[in-house]
């Protein structure tokens, strides 16, 4: 007998984060990183946090392009529509919700020497 999973049954319901909800980010042309991360945030917290305190602590840092990151330069995509997030709006302000998937792009960077690693 099939049983159908009903919403009240889902595990990763933002309900279950305490206060917090997930955010995934994914470096694009980056594959060294293979997957995007998952980070429990505040949806108070502010993007610029997300970007100089969460983000460095991740595997990203540990990638040898990380460090020479130009952020001015950095293109954003959420749920693959172009955003331009704002460094001092917090998460929520900027509709950034719970599962939001976050991109970025590093035009002048394509991984390790160029082949997207």
């Amino acid at each position: 007998m099939h049983t159908q999973t009903h919403a009240p049954f889902v595990r990763d319901r933002v309900e279950h984060f305490n206060g917090k909800q997930l955010i995934y980010v994914g470096w694009d042309h980056h594959t060294m990183i293979c997957a995007p991360i998952a980070l429990p945030v505040s949806p108070e917290l502010s993007f610029g946090e997300l970007i100089d305190t969460l983000l460095p602590a991740t595997a990203f840092a540990l990638h040898p392009d990380w460090a020479t990151i130009d952020w001015s330069a950095v293109e954003w995509r959420a749920a693959d529509v172009p955003v331009t997030p704002r460094r001092d709006a917090t998460l929520a302000a900027q509709g950034f919700g719970h599962k939001t998937y976050l991109r970025f792009t590093t035009p002048q960077l394509r991984g390790i020497a160029g082949t997207g690693s």
